[in-house]
């Protein structure tokens, strides 16, 4: 009994992990794009553009330092 389980829990994590691999592929291929860029960006993604740009190096480092509250 326990052999079948491990059996069906490894197909169930294999066919999982399959399916997170090639969806990028299957986005990619799709003939219709995801953002249409004759439109413009919906506001939702305009406010979150600098959140996600966190990491930018062309700022440079802060050398103030913050007192704790």
């Amino acid at each position: 009994m326990s052999r079948a389980r491990n059996l069906a829990v490894a197909g169930g994590l294999v066919a999982f992990v399959s399916v997170g691999l090639a969806f990028p592929f299957y986005m990619a291929s799709s003939k219709k794009p995801v953002i249409d860029p004759t439109k413009p960006l919906p506001p939702q993604a305009t406010f979150r553009g600098p959140y996600i740009n966190t990491g930018s190096r062309d700022v440079g480092p802060d050398h103030q330092s913050y007192p704790k509250k």
